[in-house]
């Protein structure tokens, strides 16, 4: 299956800057060579809110930040969803990336979030882990 656009979530975003190895890392590098990463103003904001907390500190440099705020902003195809009063998520929070999928029109959006992963049947859009992803991938 060709995939031409994802959305992936912030808490997957961390973990591969975290983890350069991990299924998480593994995920984003393929989306990145693969497809195109689509970002919103806000999921783009909620990576860097995140980001920035002192507790990544000792795990990323100011360094390692800005070059992923960077490649990311440069990579991504950006998004503005229109603004919408539905909701698919237990988190109202998490709706933005799935505004931002329907909106950019993607296949797939890679999360974590279990608030994210127990919304069924919104539109074409399948939300799944970075494992299943990784499986649906190499099939």
């Amino acid at each position: 299956m060709k995939v031409d656009r994802v959305v992936i979530d912030t808490n997957v975003l961390i973990s591969a800057a975290l983890i350069p190895a991990s299924v998480p890392a593994q995920c984003v590098d393929w989306a990145l060579a693969n497809t195109t990463l689509l970002f919103s103003p806000d999921t783009f904001e909620e990576l860097q809110t995140r980001l920035w907390r002192p507790k990544f500190d000792r795990y990323l440099s100011l360094e390692q930040r800005r070059a992923i705020f960077h490649d990311m902003r440069a990579a991504a195809l950006w998004i503005t969803p229109e603004p919408s009063t539905t909701t698919f998520s237990r988190d109202p929070d998490d709706d933005k990336f799935i505004h931002l999928a329907l909106s950019g029109k993607a296949a797939w959006l890679i999360t974590g979030d279990q608030d994210l992963l127990v919304v069924t049947a919104v539109e074409n859009l399948e939300i799944m882990t970075p494992a299943r992803f990784l499986e649906r991938i190499r099939k």
